[in-house]
């Protein structure tokens, strides 16, 4: 597996990237919004080898391992590379399948670390419960979801929350087959569909925004956990659309085109000003990790790391090209990340 240098760096398919631990100045300190919610409990991470303790200022060796989703993965990835100063025997896998698939090798007690672009479901709550795996929500960054067309559509900068449903709804697959069908004034240039694939946080969250509904969605579009994927398939059809995280859309601005969103109170830019202002809406987010707490409290370098995490989450989000916290949030967060440690 190779070895991640850089924040923003994604592989294409899903991946494991390892980070090896090394040494560099911690960044300025900020919080995280945590929530707990016990499930249970679970045996420690098996052959985590760890010398010292987080608190005391000692060598750490170990292993962190993190799933879930391709959203989250380069802002934890980011958290890590920051963290290489700290520690350098300390192992943090970061792998991508999706915020569901992450759920569920988290509720199996496989992985330390759950990224989810959406909060946890009542079922994986209940198969958390069953497995015995207790749990700490913590909100890490904000982020929106962005709407993209290819550069060359030239008759669309702000598209309704109306015409998105339109376009991927349910009922929209053998009826709305091109943009003269979503609006008479568009051209006849058939629809090519891109998006989030079904494990996708991204998937559950633009489907609850858009279609009413969880899950709702035509079924004539390509769907993928990868959004290189995405981007490819927007910038090479003339009537392509699709829809992933923001930062990712912002990272390729050359590529495809962002669209501004109307949900009603006229078109909003997805922008850190748009979503941290609750304006973007509909398709503005929280990002969460879940951390494993008997884990937490039996690995020391989960711990350290984890810890490390949460001081410096806002400095991580904006190396990872993410919408970091607002300042109630990193004052909520300090408070509650004060009494879990005291707790």
């Amino acid at each position: 597996m190779a070895e991640r240098t850089g924040a923003r760096t994604r592989d294409g398919n899903p991946h494991v990237s390892t980070l090896r631990l090394r040494s560099s100045a911690a960044l300025g300190a900020a919080g995280l919004l945590l929530a707990l919610t016990a499930c249970g409990g679970q045996d420690p991470a098996a052959g985590a080898d760890v010398s010292g303790d987080s608190t005391g200022g000692s060598a750490l060796s170990g292993q962190v391992v993190a799933d879930g989703s391709s959203t989250v993965e380069p802002l934890t990835s980011a958290a890590a590379t920051l963290y290489r100063d700290e520690q350098p025997d300390v192992d943090v896998t970061v792998a991508t399948s999706g915020t569901g698939g992450g759920f569920k090798k988290f509720c199996a007690d496989e992985t330390d670390i759950s990224n989810a672009s959406r909060p946890i479901e009542e079922d994986e709550t209940a198969a958390c419960e069953e497995a015995g795996v207790e749990y700490t929500e913590i909100v890490i960054a904000n982020d929106g979801l962005s709407v993209v067309v290819n550069p060359e559509n030239d008759w669309l900068e702000c598209i309704t929350t109306e015409q998105l449903a339109t376009i991927w709804g349910p009922t929209a697959e053998g009826t709305v087959m091109s943009w003269k069908d979503v609006d008479p004034s568009f051209p006849d240039e058939p629809l090519a569909l891109y998006g989030a694939g079904t494990d996708s946080g991204t998937f559950d969250y633009f489907t609850d925004a858009i279609n009413g509904e969880e899950g709702a969605i035509r079924a004539d579009y390509t769907p993928s956990e990868d959004d290189n994927l995405t981007v490819q398939g927007v910038a090479g059809a003339a009537g392509g659309i699709g829809f992933f995280g923001l930062s990712y859309a912002e990272e390729y601005a050359d590529t495809i085109k962002l669209l501004a969103v109307d949900n009603g109170s006229g078109c909003v830019v997805p922008s850190t000003e748009t979503v941290q202002d609750g304006s973007y809406e509909p398709l503005g987010r929280p990002l969460f990790i879940y951390v494993n707490n008997t884990r937490y409290a039996d690995n020391a370098a989960l711990r350290d790391f984890v810890d490390f995490y949460v001081a410096n989450a806002v400095s991580a989000a904006e190396d990872a090209l993410f919408v970091p916290l607002t300042d109630e949030q990193v004052t909520t967060a300090q408070d509650e990340l004060a009494s879990l440690v005291d707790g």
